[in-house]
């Protein structure tokens, strides 16, 4: 396995909009509970995602899920306990954290693009959460997503 590549700590105000995306706020909240202008929240998330090496247009999932990474912001402590997830969940799960497009989602977990839709409902609803940027909070707050946690992919054979 290799070494994250470094990134560039965030500022103090870049990690108070952190905590925001990691809690599951749309920019509109944040901008408002910092007293903020929605520009400028966008602004700092946009070096957010360049100091953390995310794609420019990544999902607030794998941003979230950067940020947790690389301790920029810290993950609730979880009110329910870890579910039990299937390898294919955890599989799903972890090509969440890592890619934005669904297409890209679908291959990094292992089934076929026409099965995402229901395989993201099903974890969803097994999590109890909402959407995907609050699967990857809950998810690093359970210790789902440590790394010494093997991926399991499935052969073309297999689906």
């Amino acid at each position: 396995m290799t070494a994250p590549a470094p990134t560039t700590p965030l500022t103090p105000a870049e990690r108070r909009i952190a905590r925001g995306v990691v809690l599951g706020k749309s920019p509109r909240e944040i901008a408002d509970a910092e007293t903020l202008s929605l520009h400028t929240v966008r602004t700092h998330m946009q070096t957010m995602r360049r100091k953390l090496l995310c794609p420019e247009r990544c999902t607030l999932a794998v941003l979230t899920h950067r940020l947790l990474r690389a301790d920029e912001a810290t993950a609730p402590v979880p009110d329910t306990p870890a579910p039990d997830l299937s390898a294919e969940q955890t599989n799903v799960l972890r090509a969440v954290t890592e890619h934005s497009a669904p297409l890209d989602i679908a291959r990094g977990a292992g089934i076929a693009p026409a099965d995402l839709r229901a395989a993201l409902g099903r974890l969803l609803a097994d999590t109890g959460v909402p959407d995907t940027t609050l699967l990857v909070t809950r998810a690093h707050g359970w210790g789902l997503l440590a790394a010494e946690q093997p991926r399991t992919v499935r052969s073309g054979a297999d689906r």
